[in-house]
């Protein structure tokens, strides 16, 4: 039978001939029989029969086409063109030869030669749309997809209902990047042939690139359904189920696909992608080991692998799958990516850097490379050329939303707020479940003041990303500030434990070391917070290979070189602490120099600063710190002084470098450096008992008195004069004369003095000071002079419509109020008011008849417990306010609310704020208060000095904090230490006694009008000459070589004194 016969060679003609029939019906039928044959893949039984046509009838071009058709089927090329040759030969215009031939030179990469045959076949046949088809594919394989869609259309514009060319033309216009066509050409194919499957997944290809997650999900669905084993759909519908996050399904679309075929190695791939998110680490583990297995040489799988085994802490074994993709494939630019994390968390960041350029030179279009060098630059202080890689990734990918959040980053390090926020803003935009983004936006919103938004954004990221240290620890700090106490030892406790972990592991804190001091952290853990960010510093300055400086022996004779450092010879509270010290000092034996760190902000506190000290640089314009410390070590500075800390402005790098002997903390920083590269802290023996010594990485160096210095006498000497100032009627109506209801000041008070009468009244009294074992009664008397008016109703109209001044008598008195109006210089602190300028309880809303406890700190400083004693106060003085400033706004509810809580009846009227007021009127109305009580747990620094300044006493209760014993050493120094309390509840004592004994509270505040005076506290001029003598010591232990020690006994002189 025939169908049991081999194949017969072309030689074989004897037997072929034997089996042929002859006549025309049955050579018909078996030409059918092989066409049918041929459709259903069954080329054996097709050729044997066709074989037999031939030698029936050699010239037959039907037997002769399919004979070239059979052969290039079963791959036999050689034998396919020589049977469509044939064809040709008897048939020169035969167009489907001609195609045939086509494709044989197609198979064997002769593609000129191809298209030459198609082109010919459509010369020939215009209508032959397989010709067109298949010259479409060979214009693919040399690059001209131009010329490809040409052909596609032309087959089209014959048979517009070929749906599989319809959808081939789509595919290659979405290459093209023409997306809508595309679109069209898959939906008109869909219309032609609704449960063609290809076209709707080629459909969801076209919705995902135009980030139509929802419809490409949905066509990729219907392709599935139209045919469930459709492997590609299955693999696209997880890929995009993947990019939308959501994973549970994309896992369910990997799964399905690998149903359909187990050993897909990309798909295992695939699928540990998604476990990886999801956070199931060791099955993402197990499944990237799989598609290796299947597939060795797959260097993507190696590289994320790796980064699963980096995120279950196996650096080195990750490292070693990254160098394993690298060896499979050197050009594998992810790999060069993060192995180059790697390093930079090793802290190798040359080697870091290095891996992201060659990642880059692969593949200059790699964003998230340039986004990673961008951020490694920005550690090294390089901004402008990190602002330049983060915007080419931002180019590259404009939806990366990393970038932008790691712009806006560089952009407010540069002080760019604006364009920070834009950048953070964006990035939401991108992706809102960015939780990084809204943290940073938050971060800028709070340092704009906009602490409403930024505890949202804070709390959004933290919904987004629940374990978000910090989010948290910055949204707790957003809490402290505007004194929302809610949950406040939970807060505190899971901030304390954050620190603890991060600490552990040898990872940056997430709490500020400036922040440190106002959470119940050991000392240990403030000074590891510290420190963490003092070896930042050092991690720094070591990638610009610096050699350490030397320092040339000092001469004999030769003047001592100091050098203070600061961000702050502005219109900043620090200047105004300090701003005379340059000028005081002994210019026979010192030689100051005085570096800042920030622009001219124009103020007279910056002119004064550079006009007295020997020395003025200015460092702001030199970004470079190796370049800024070559500047300091040039100059042969002996002993550097650091007055920022971890403040807004510092640049603690410059202190890494070491580029003096001896470098020193002094006064613009609350706390310690944490570091190696900071020799001594200047405090004194109250601020730093030697008991709490442990809290600081330097050695303490002690002032005698105070470390604590104001300038307050020197811009401020129009509040040296008062003049308390009443009406007849209200003295006839028997109203209590008091130092503080309405006061008149200014440098020269003549002219007022006949506006009425004038009178002396003796004010003070008895206070018990204990010094050691020695208790003693000391009296304090001052005269305060009162001028009675006949009617204060012109002063009190002024006030009340907030006129700018009005005449009293034949004098004008400038009201209080308005002086950043009319002389904004002194106003600001920067001249002496030449006015003589009404301060009133008026102004505040105060009570006249009230004793007033006031506070003037920012209201991150209290505390439940600080608000609890207030709240004591108030209770136990019935006949009190608590005067307050809406520092910020946002808080004023919060310790309303607080304060109702503790019990304290109509909060409303014994609580009464005021808006933050400039310089000048911040320390003028601490005039018309009566007692400041202060914030233990960060004590007011500079507003302490201001309220002392204005005669107002303050109660304080040291805790361990260097922030919380400032006031104490204050009072020390002036001679007041009956007002520093030793517990809770004597702090609570002393404020209560002073609100409800008069006459104790008038001798304390005659005491401290007194000694303002007259102790070395507001004496800038003897502080300066204790500071020159603690250099001397700081020198002479230097000198000795034999390292540095606590400086803490005054009994001894160095040679510099």
């Amino acid at each position: 039978m025939l169908e049991r016969q081999s194949i017969i060679h072309l030689g074989d003609t004897s037997a072929v001939r034997a089996m042929i029939p002859h006549d025309r019906a049955a050579l018909s039928a078996l030409a059918d029989l092989a066409h049918r044959e041929y459709q259903a893949g069954d080329y054996e039984r097709a050729e044997h029969h066709c074989m037999q046509l031939w030698h029936q009838d050699p010239e037959n071009t039907s037997t002769l086409l399919l004979l070239s058709s059979i052969h290039f089927q079963c791959r036999r090329m050689d034998k396919s063109a020589y049977f469509s040759q044939m064809a040709i030969k008897q048939n020169p215009l035969m167009a489907e030869a001609y195609s045939n031939l086509g494709n044989v030179f197609k198979e064997r990469g002769q593609l000129k030669e191809a298209i030459d045959n198609y082109r010919h076949a459509l010369s020939i046949k215009p209508d032959f749309i397989d010709g067109y088809i298949n010259l479409a594919a060979a214009l693919v394989a040399i690059g001209d997809t131009e010329s490809a869609v040409s052909a596609y259309a032309t087959a089209l514009q014959y048979n517009p209902d070929l749906y599989c060319v319809r959808s081939d033309l789509g595919n290659l216009l979405k290459a093209l990047g023409r997306l809508d066509e595309a679109k069209s050409c898959y939906l008109k194919a869909i219309e032609t042939c609704p449960t063609f499957a290809v076209a709707w997944s080629n459909l969801g290809c076209v919705f995902n690139a135009q980030n139509e997650i929802w419809l490409a999900i949905h066509h990729f669905e219907k392709a599935v359904t139209l045919d469930p084993t459709f492997l590609d759909a299955y693999i696209n519908l997880g890929n995009v189920l993947k990019e939308a996050r959501i994973f549970d399904r994309a896992v369910a679309a990997y799964l399905r696909a690998l149903t359909l075929a187990p050993n897909h190695a990309v798909v295992h791939g695939n699928l540990a992608c998604v476990y990886y998110e999801q956070n199931l680490i060791d099955l993402a583990i197990d499944t990237y080991k799989r598609a290796i297995e299947l597939q060795p040489n797959f260097p993507d799988a190696y590289c994320n692998l790796a980064n699963a085994l980096k995120e279950k802490g196996k650096v080195s074994e990750a490292e070693d799958y990254y160098n394993t993709a690298l060896s499979l494939c050197p050009s594998h630019a992810d790999s060069l990516n993060n192995l180059a994390n790697i390093k930079r968390e090793q802290g190798r960041a040359e080697e870091a850097i290095r891996l992201y350029l060659r990642a880059l030179d692969i593949y200059p279009e790699f964003a998230v490379a340039h986004s990673n060098l961008a951020s490694m630059l920005q550690l090294q202080g390089k901004l402008q050329e990190a602002l330049r890689h983060y915007r080419e990734a931002i180019r590259i990918s404009p939806t990366f939303a990393d970038a932008y959040s790691n712009m806006g980053n560089t952009l407010k390090e540069l002080q760019d707020v604006s364009g920070a926020m834009q950048c953070y803003q964006r990035a939401i935009q991108i992706n809102p479940a960015f939780a990084d983004a809204h943290s940073n936006l938050a971060s800028i919103l709070k340092d704009s003041g906009n602490l409403a938004d930024a505890i949202n954004s804070y709390k959004t990221a933290l919904k987004l990303k629940p374990n978000f240290p910090d989010a948290f620890c910055n949204l707790a700090h957003c809490m402290q500030i505007v004194c929302d106490w809610s949950d406040y030892s939970e807060r505190m406790r899971k901030l304390v434990c954050i620190v603890q972990e991060q600490l552990d592991s040898n990872r940056l804190p997430s709490v500020h070391p400036h922040h440190s001091m106002l959470y119940p952290l050991s000392h240990t853990q403030r000074k590891r917070v510290a420190g963490k960010h003092a070896s930042l510093c050092l991690e720094k300055v070591a990638l610009l290979h610096h050699p350490p400086f030397r320092f040339a022996k000092r001469q004999p004779n030769q003047r001592l070189r100091i050098g203070y450092v600061s961000s702050d010879f502005c219109n900043h509270p620090t200047s105004h602490l300090m701003q005379s010290i340059p000028g005081f000092h002994d210019r026979s034996r010192f030689e100051i120099f005085c570096y800042s760190l920030s622009p001219d902000d124009g103020t007279t506190f910056r002119a004064k600063v550079n006009r007295e000290a020997e020395h003025f640089v200015d460092l702001s314009n030199i970004a470079c710190h190796g370049k800024a410390a070559e500047k300091i070590a040039a100059d042969g500075i002996h002993i550097l002084l650091n007055m920022n800390g971890y403040t807004k402005g510092a640049r603690n790098e410059l202190f890494a470098l070491k580029p003096a002997p001896i470098q020193a903390m002094w006064l613009g920083y609350p706390g310690t450096s944490g570091s190696s590269f900071m020799d001594f802290i200047i405090t004194d023996g109250v601020t730093s008992p030697l008991h709490l010594a442990d809290q600081y990485s330097e050695k303490l160096a002690y002032m005698p008195k105070t470390f604590f210095v104001g300038d307050h006498a020197q811009m401020f000497p129009h509040l040296r004069n008062r003049l308390i100032i009443e009406s007849s009627e209200e003295v006839a109506g028997g109203r209590r004369t008091t130092d503080n209801c309405m006061v008149a000041c200014g440098t020269d008070l003549k002219s007022l003095l006949s506006a009425g009468t004038l009178r002396e009244m003796i004010y003070g009294g008895r206070v018990t000071e204990q010094s050691g074992s020695t208790v003693k009664e000391v009296t304090y008397f001052i005269k305060v002079q009162i001028l009675t008016v006949p009617s204060l109703q012109m002063v009190r109209d002024m006030i009340r419509i907030n006129a700018a001044s009005c005449s009293l008598g034949n004098a004008v008195v400038q009201n209080g109020f308005t002086t950043q109006q009319t002389q904004s210089r002194a106003s600001a602190g920067e001249e002496i008011p030449v006015n003589i300028i009404i301060t009133s309880r008026q102004h505040y809303g105060l009570p006249e008849d009230a004793v007033v406890f006031c506070n003037f700190n920012q209201l991150y400083k209290i505390d439940p417990q600080t608000m609890k004693m207030w709240t004591d106060i108030l209770k136990n003085v019935p006949n009190s306010v608590l005067w307050l400033l809406r520092f910020p706004a946002a808080g004023e509810g919060n310790v309303m609310a607080a304060a109702a809580e503790l019990g304290l009846q109509s909060p409303h009227h014994r609580i009464i704020f005021s808006n933050v007021a400039p310089k000048e009127e911040h320390v003028r109305r601490g005039l018309v208060a009566d007692v400041c009580l202060d914030t233990p747990l960060c004590n007011g620094h500079t507003t302490g000095m201001d309220v002392l300044w204005a005669g107002c006493p303050v109660v304080t209760l040291p805790l361990e904090t260097l922030a919380s014993r400032v006031a104490a050493s204050q009072l020390h120094c002036l001679g007041c230490p009956e007002l520093v309390a030793k517990s809770n509840d004597d702090y609570v004592r002393i404020a209560s006694r002073l609100g409800n004994n008069r006459d104790y509270l008038n001798a304390i505040r005659a005491k401290v009008w007194k000694l303002r005076e007259t102790s070395p506290l507001f004496n800038c001029r003897s502080y300066t000459a204790d500071l020159e003598a603690l250099y001397g010591r700081m020198w002479q232990q230097y000198e000795s070589g034999q390292g540095f020690t606590h400086i803490t006994d005054w009994s001894q002189k160095s040679k510099d004194q």
